[in-house]
């Protein structure tokens, strides 16, 4: 408590003390290195270089405070619903940090007033938003370690989702949560669709879906029209891909294992 305090006190006394306190009000914690935070900030677009030539943008952070996100709720998640399975747990992290609901939350704190980027339209439009709140949960991991980025994570994102009715008051869309996953991983996706028929009368026929990324088959499905099957092969390709998507392997050191 006390050095939170005096890091406040010296950083108050310093240029940049606005910046600061716009970090404070957001997380919760007043930045020891707020050039992490200021990079969390820096979209692409602008296409600013270091001196050796490196892009300084907030992509990397964005990389980091995604795998971070999806660690903290994964296990909140897991410790709020012990009766759930492996597939509801799924669906509802799918609901907390899909890019809508990440979007929504990071206009709702104003980060939308610290992007800085080329001239848009409608920044809301975009998924910039969201990319700059999960590269600002990486800021806040690298500045204040995991246990200050797991609080600011449940108390800016998961508080608004208190309940179970919160959580699955609409279906997940998994066709478009696997787009969106291909957009922002620069993948080219498409779905194969074809009619089944089998022996049976025509009220039996079916439909066959295979979700593709990069030409590679990564998820199958069937239902009674077009749009189940394609969303039920795009559910099948979300799990094949959550093991390479959310590898929590490297946060795995001894502050993590102790929460």
């Amino acid at each position: 408590m006390l050095k939170d305090l005096f890091t406040s006190v010296k950083l108050l006394t310093r240029k940049g003390k606005k910046f600061s306190c716009l970090i404070h009000k957001v997380t919760g914690f007043y930045p020891k290195n707020p050039e992490y935070y200021r990079l969390a900030f820096q979209h692409k677009s602008l296409m600013m270089r270091d001196e050796t030539g490196m892009p300084v943008n907030n992509e990397r952070l964005e990389y980091l405070g995604d795998a971070v996100l999806s660690a903290v709720v994964a296990h909140e998640l897991f410790m709020r619903f012990p009766e759930k399975d492996e597939g509801a747990l799924t669906k509802m992290r799918s609901r907390i940090v899909n890019r809508t609901t990440l979007n929504h939350l990071a206009a709702k704190m104003g980060l939308n007033k610290l992007i800085k980027t080329q001239p848009l339209n409608d920044l809301a439009q975009t998924h910039i938003p969201g990319d700059a709140l999960e590269a600002l949960i990486g800021a806040v991991y690298l500045d204040r370690g995991y246990l200050c980025a797991r609080s600011f994570i449940i108390s800016g994102i998961m508080e608004h989702f208190n309940d179970e009715e919160a959580l699955v008051e609409n279906d997940t869309n998994f066709k478009s949560l696997l787009i969106e996953w291909a957009q922002k991983n620069r993948c080219d996706i498409h779905f194969i669709t074809e009619e089944h028929h089998p022996n049976l009368p025509s009220r039996e026929t079916a439909f066959i879906a295979k979700a593709c990324i990069d030409g590679q088959v990564i998820g199958e499905g069937n239902g009674a029209s077009k749009k189940e099957a394609q969303q039920n092969a795009a559910g099948h390709a979300l799990k094949s891909l959550d093991s390479y998507a959310f590898d929590f392997s490297g946060l795995q050191d001894q502050t993590l294992l102790t929460t």
